[in-house]
């Protein structure tokens, strides 16, 4: 273990988070003199952790998404030799095929014979006897930078595992394509879930490898408890660098514009409007059965990564909002607003269970939407959360 982390001490310069000295988040010097320049990720640099991983046990917590080029990094690891002992697969599978929500269960990759080990089922977090059979770990998937999407809880207890363990995690950064703002209310402890973890914005304006040295400076793992964390920046980046994803993060959200209109849209996640699941456009068309919605209309329907959507075989009245143009630096909670006004029965706009609230981190969206508040009256009172949130961001950037 020492002997690891010596080795990647010599690989990597040391970055320290300010105000945390006991807290060091290893990255890889990087040239910040031209955006022009090609984006590398964290997996392409393959230079930079080889070395840390020949003659060692490998986990893997990856997906369709982990990839170098047009090749998975679980072939790319192997065709060079490195042991790669389990595969840990998120939600929506190693595959990234299965539905939100859809439990994951433990299998074996028939390509390449490797045990896959479900995080997203019964178990969570990798398990003792799991961690005991690995030297170390490797995160790469790529997010899409908002608390409620889940591979960033994955992580989280990931890294609870390897601090638990005390193996260390190796994080192979992606670009965040929602990185060049932050909104949203602040997460409520009192919310914590699945859906959101973590003190942080629903839009955060951090990488995975960001959010990670974030995780531990705060000591969000607990007290005294921190994962042994290396992060291979990715080079020539920053969070002003529009970043169109190569590949779909999930089965709902097929493209950019999806990916863009994603945090302005969850919400509805809560309510009975449907976003677009079960129809090829998901994340970018909303509207329910009621005509006052819209005169869009689409009918969502059972299909591969839409298993039982919501509204399923109903017709939906709503927007198409696959063709606006995007260029923003705040949620559009102006969607939600309007068809919560436009509603026939307000009473029914809420699903159960307070569904968005877990999305939002907080009860006071939906209190302050019923009381009447207004969407600026909302935000205002984001904004001492926010200011302190991003004061506290800054000791974590990897990127400008």
């Amino acid at each position: 273990m020492i002997h690891l982390l010596k080795l990647a001490a010599c690989l990597f310069i040391v970055v320290s988070c300010t105000g945390q000295p006991a807290q060091k988040v290893t990255s890889v010097s990087q040239s910040r003199t031209s955006e022009a320049r090609s984006i590398q990720t964290g997996a392409e640099q393959t230079n930079l952790y080889l070395p840390v991983l020949t003659g060692k046990r490998v986990g893997l917590v990856v997906n369709h998404t982990s990839t170098i080029g047009k090749t998975h990094l679980v072939d790319s690891l192997l065709s060079l030799g490195i042991t790669v002992k389990t595969i840990f697969a998120p939600e929506h599978g190693f595959r990234g095929e299965a539905t939100d929500g859809e439990t994951i269960a433990n299998s074996r990759d028939t390509r390449t014979g490797v045990m896959i080990a479900s995080l997203y089922g019964k178990n969570r977090k990798p398990s003792p006897g799991q961690m005991d059979s690995l030297d170390v770990l490797i995160f790469d998937i790529q997010d899409v930078g908002t608390r409620f999407y889940t591979y960033i809880s994955t992580m989280n207890y990931v890294m609870e595992a390897c601090a638990d363990a005390n193996k260390p995690l190796i994080i192979l950064d992606r670009p965040n394509p929602n990185g060049h703002y932050i909104d949203g209310p602040v997460l409520d402890p009192k919310f914590k879930s699945f859906v959101g973890m973590n003190p942080i914005p629903v839009v955060h304006g951090l990488t995975v490898g960001e959010l990670a040295g974030m995780i531990n400076g705060e000591s969000w793992l607990g007290p005294g408890k921190k994962a042994p964390l290396t992060v291979v920046p990715v080079k020539n980046y920053t969070h002003q660098t529009p970043y169109i994803l190569p590949i779909r993060p999930s089965p709902n959200l097929p493209n950019q514009q999806a990916v863009l209109l994603y945090p302005s849209l969850c919400f509805f996640e809560g309510t009975v409007v449907s976003v677009g699941r079960g129809t090829d456009k998901q994340f970018q068309v909303i509207g329910a059965p009621d005509t006052k919605y819209g005169a869009y209309t689409f009918t969502p329907e059972d299909k591969p990564g839409a298993v039982n959507p919501p509204q399923e075989g109903k017709l939906c009245y709503g927007l198409d909002l696959s063709q606006i143009p995007i260029s923003h630096d705040s949620m559009m909670l102006s969607y939600l607003f309007d068809f919560y006004s436009r509603a026939s029965d307000k009473s029914k706009f809420f699903l159960p269970k307070s569904s968005i609230d877990r999305l939002a981190g907080t009860d006071q969206l939906r209190l302050q939407m019923v009381a009447g508040v207004s969407p600026q009256v909302i935000r205002k009172g984001w904004e001492p959360a926010l200011r302190a949130y991003k004061q506290m961001r800054k000791k974590y950037l990897l990127y400008k």
